[in-house]
């Protein structure tokens, strides 16, 4: 309300253009290759369950390097509480302060995240559909199936992935013209120490809730996709 307040209806859509750029790459990576990567690397409904958590890590690593760019300008277009600023000159300011380091800023924390975020997601997505398959007779086709696994990898996905969002959202979130964290360590180290060890977990319902519904969403498409193009399925 206070948002909507001080700055309108339109500001829950502050930073789309960007948020848009990032799902294209980002996620379009992230899942899209899951399959063909984990295949290359063996991971049949029988391998071990690293291999797909590692398949997973790969693709959304290399999904946080190419979107990069557009989530730190996405994350300072949505934090921007002042007067609206165009976005040419939201990414000039940035590349005149920081030149193109500044897109970069936050990579590592950033990759870490979707290393852990996608082996969690795809490695718990995959498992949680051989075992509700087993448990009820579905096949690992049935929306039923890929639904209720969807939300499993959800609920592991917050567990694992909270701390890194908030590290994240701090580095990315510091002014163009200074730092106020030097890096992961450094921002890690300070926010523990003045919040505690739980803070890192600050605000795990909402993120669950924006979670759960994504990832089944996502799944349930890319799922889709991958049986309309006649592609193995996950």
């Amino acid at each position: 309300s206070g948002l909507l307040k001080t700055e309108g209806f339109k500001s829950f859509w502050k930073g789309i253009v960007f948020a848009y750029g990032r799902e294209m790459s980002y996620t379009s990576i992230k899942l899209g290759a899951y399959a063909p990567v984990r295949d290359a690397l063996g991971a049949g409904p029988d391998a071990p369950i690293y291999l797909k958590f590692l398949a997973g890590a790969i693709t959304g690593g290399t999904g946080s390097v190419v979107g990069n760019p557009f989530d730190v300008m996405k994350t300072l277009a949505q934090t921007n509480s002042k007067s609206s600023v165009p976005l040419t000159q939201l990414v000039g300011n940035m590349y005149k302060d920081q030149g193109i380091q500044g897109f970069y800023r936050g990579v590592e924390v950033n990759i870490m995240r979707a290393c852990v975020l996608n082996a969690t997601k795809m490695g718990c997505y995959d498992v949680a559909k051989g075992a509700v398959s087993q448990k009820t007779g579905w096949s690992r086709k049935d929306p039923r199936t890929i639904f209720c696994s969807s939300f499993i990898a959800g609920f592991f996905m917050t567990i694992t992935v909270a701390p890194l969002d908030m590290i994240r959202t701090k580095l990315m979130n510091q002014p163009t013209d200074k730092k106020i964290y030097s890096g992961f360590r450094d921002c890690l180290t300070k926010t523990v120490q003045k919040d505690g060890v739980l803070s890192l977990w600050r605000g795990f319902v909402p993120i669950w809730a924006r979670f759960a519904p994504q990832a089944t969403l996502q799944l349930l498409t890319i799922e889709f996709l991958y049986t309309s193009c006649g592609f193995k399925g996950i």
